[in-house]
């Protein structure tokens, strides 16, 4: 039987076109922004509105979608879901249905987005999309552009209230 090497393990070559130079460096969290930024309360792209055990999750600046939120593993630098543990996983997973159960209550949209992808900053993340009735892929997969820093942002004071009101509705779904 034919050894197939992990898609971790494998060297980034020009037979990898499409993905970074840095790809390697990415996996093995050498080169990676979010274990560099640590757990800033504004990391720039967005306005932290939850501090967990497992994770963080902001608030993001770029006008993508009402609600679009990053929550984001806090702890050693993990690619996939699963290299955690047990117990990781569940807590990481209870924070992530925390914070879209506020986003829900606040926003009241039609269906929520899940997306953990990790194709451009390999560390587990999760994209957190409400989705309403006027969308813009209603019935498709949301389509969040690759580059969203070119995306004009929602007003700082507009994003600062929101971020007050979701940190409300978390603290009274986790006082319950």
């Amino acid at each position: 039987m034919e050894h197939e090497s992990s898609p971790r393990t494998q060297r980034i070559s020009d037979s990898n076109i499409g993905w970074p130079s840095d790809w390697s460096a990415r996996i093995s969290g050498d080169a990676c922004s979010l274990c560099e930024a640590g757990r800033p309360d504004d990391d720039g792209f967005g306005i932290r509105i939850f501090e967990g055990q497992y994770a963080d999750a902001y608030l993001q600046r770029a006008r993508v979608q009402k609600g679009y939120t990053k929550v984001i593993w806090r702890g050693r630098h993990v690619v996939e879901p699963t290299d955690l543990s047990d117990e990781e996983s569940a807590g990481y997973w209870r924070e992530v249905l925390l914070v879209a159960r506020a986003l829900q209550r606040y926003y009241q949209p039609l269906k929520m987005n899940y997306e953990t992808l990790g194709n451009v900053e390999p560390h587990l993340h999760t994209h957190l999309v409400p989705r309403y009735v006027r969308d813009p892929a209603a019935g498709q997969p949301f389509p969040v552009p690759i580059d969203v820093d070119d995306l004009p942002a929602i007003p700082e004071d507009e994003l600062r209230q929101e971020a007050f009101a979701l940190r409300s509705k978390l603290d009274q779904i986790r006082s319950r």
